[in-house]
């Protein structure tokens, strides 16, 4: 008996077998052999989506463990969509953790980390190594790549204390997960090329807090001079950066009246190096 062909109208080819075409697991390929087309829209979802994206993001070492500091400001692409948004959290009493990229999933990935870090202690008993808190964010970040190559990217910075060491460390991430300990300083987001430079300049071994915090503070001030996704602080409006330091002491949140005093000598400092100039 002669078996009808009733997909004969795709014709034979490398996929057909007996006079029935088969394209196997490839369905663009069956998708163009029945002579159907599909409009696929160009660029990323981020293009399409009015999206807030953090910016810039710096950490240090110092001599009694690490600083982290980021600026306020969120933007969807030319527009200020807040000014007071906050990007370095506490992960736990040791460790802390800056964002930038898209905001509302980054700052999604900082309250799961959060809690699973909380769920280990209370399991185990014990704080996770600083080792396996930093693994465990590369792991997140890996996982969200499908998102990142859709435009909702988001490169976090790990700080900590480590107790077994008796020092502070810092992690850097790329979007695939990887994870690369720095040993001086790590920046993030649109202004870190700006913020990098300002702290290499400045950072040497065993800096004090009161230096450190100024080096990071000045390095966000001349980012937001030069990029303008990234906001400096406001003083007319009392927004500063968001700093805090990590030592054996925990995680601290340093003071919008310490911040204020600080940020009037760096400005004043400045004035004083450029007379007025830009």
């Amino acid at each position: 008996m002669e078996i009808p062909r009733h997909n004969a109208g795709f014709g034979a080819g490398p996929y057909a077998s007996g006079g029935y075409p088969d394209p196997g697991p490839d369905f663009a390929a069956l998708a163009r052999r029945a002579g159907l087309t599909f409009s696929v829209p160009e660029g990323t979802a981020g293009d399409r989506l009015s999206i807030t994206h953090g910016t810039t993001c710096v950490a240090l070492r110092y001599a009694d463990g690490a600083i982290m500091a980021g600026d306020r400001r969120a933007t969807s692409g030319n527009f200020i969509s807040h000014r007071s948004i906050e990007k370095v959290f506490p992960a736990d009493r040791h460790s802390g953790v800056a964002i930038a990229g898209a905001a509302g999933p980054a700052v999604e990935m900082v309250r799961l980390f959060q809690l699973q870090l909380e769920h280990y202690e209370k399991v185990e008993g014990t704080q996770l190594s600083l080792e396996g808190k930093a693994n465990q964010l590369s792991q997140m970040v890996r996982n969200h790549l499908p998102a990142a190559m859709q435009g909702f990217v988001v490169v976090p910075i790990f700080a900590g204390y480590d107790r077994s060491r008796d020092e502070g460390r810092l992690f850097q991430y790329d979007v695939t997960g990887g994870r690369y300990e720095e040993h001086n300083y790590a920046t993030t987001g649109s202004g870190s090329l700006h913020a990098s430079t300002v702290i290499k300049l400045g950072w040497r071994p065993n800096l004090d807090r009161d230096t450190s915090v100024d080096l990071a503070l000045r390095s966000l001030i001349e980012a937001a001079d030069e990029d303008s996704a990234t906001g400096g602080p406001d003083v007319i409006r009392s927004l500063y950066p968001v700093v805090a330091t990590i030592t054996s002491d925990g995680y601290v949140r340093l003071s919008d009246d310490e911040l204020a005093t600080r940020v009037a000598a760096i400005y004043e400092a400045l004035a004083e190096e450029r007379g007025g100039a830009s």
